[in-house]
């Protein structure tokens, strides 16, 4: 029986419900996922900063992107990886806020950087006249600043009502840390803390999709008024782009939100489901935005080219 108040600094993960002979197959397959993750998002970065032309409006914001999907994935896969590995079952109380933390500046910051890409391809397609006055260099750093500042301090003051309360209870029944389960090991009142993370949760939600939805359909009417084919066939396709990736994270994010309040949802069920989110989204976004994205797509092929033409070059010039 665990004393009224908890202050030991581990805790024990009970969400790993993998049998003696899948502990290896499941190391591989987290280990190379995180890997895929890393290299996909890694190349859509370096290939965005490194090529001039590529150093406008649109991609600047889209470079946010990676960069978050990269912090929220490293925060879930090597604490999952690293479990895997030793199978203790148990982690260390700091770096389970840490990973928690993370993982919901990685939500919060993925929702403002698609209503922000949102926001500027509106401008982008129905005043193309006022875009280069409006989306200046510096307004798009101001818009990156408050993106990264709103979500630091929005989560920051979620985790600073967490970090209050006392602990009686040191089990979290997930394969993961998050405010949810660390909540779950609190013995005191977490009434402000619940209406705290609703009030976060319905400002996102209010902002990102009344942003969506506002701009999709400006968007959507310049389209069927245009006359111009090709124009409408490249508004379309980056509408249909964006939606997709906004839609498969409001789906798996809202379904783990609610999960934690529907008691009958079968908790391996939920696990996949939040675990899902954090795999996903980072395994797809570069891959939609990478290739979907032609100048993105053009300068990948180009530098890939130029490398293998260089090292035939050189394996050439040391067979002579």
């Amino acid at each position: 029986m665990e004393s009224p108040y908890n202050t030991s600094s581990m805790l024990v993960l009970r969400g790993f419900d993998i049998p003696p002979e899948g502990a290896v197959p499941a190391f591989l397959f987290a280990s190379l996922s995180y890997m895929i993750i890393l290299f996909c998002n890694l190349l859509l970065i370096f290939t965005i900063v490194l090529n001039k032309s590529l150093r406008r409006p649109m991609y600047l914001l889209l470079l946010n992107m990676p960069v978050n999907d990269l912090l929220g994935s490293s925060a879930f896969f090597l604490q999952l990886i690293k479990e895997l590995a030793s199978e203790s079952g148990r982690v260390w109380h700091p770096s389970c806020v840490a990973q928690a933390f993370f993982i919901h500046i990685y939500a919060s910051g993925t929702v403002l950087i698609l209503s922000a890409m949102a926001y500027d391809r509106y401008l982008a397609i129905c005043l193309p006249l006022k875009y280069h006055a409006v989306m200046t260099n510096g307004h798009v750093v101001r818009i990156i600043a408050a993106i990264w500042l709103a979500s630091l301090l929005m989560i920051g003051a979620l985790f600073f009502l967490l970090l209050r309360l006392p602990r009686c209870r040191s089990t979290i029944h997930n394969v993961y840390c998050d405010n949810p389960s660390l909540l779950s090991l609190v013995c005191a009142d977490t009434t402000v803390n619940h209406a705290y993370g609703l009030f976060v949760v319905a400002v996102t939600q209010l902002l990102a999709n009344g942003v969506i939805v506002f701009t999709y359909l400006r968007i959507l009417v310049a389209c069927f008024r245009s006359r111009q084919a090709n124009t409408k066939a490249k508004a379309l396709q980056t509408c249909a782009t964006h939606l997709f990736v906004f839609l498969l994270l409001e789906f798996l994010g809202l379904f783990t939100i609610i999960s934690y309040r529907v008691k009958h949802i079968p908790p391996t069920f939920r696990r996949f489901m939040g675990s899902s989110t954090l795999v996903f989204p980072p395994s797809l976004n570069p891959i939609i935005y990478g290739i979907k994205t032609k100048e993105i797509r053009d300068n990948l092929v180009h530098f890939f080219r130029s490398r293998i033409t260089k090292s035939c070059v050189r394996l050439l010039r040391s067979s002579r």
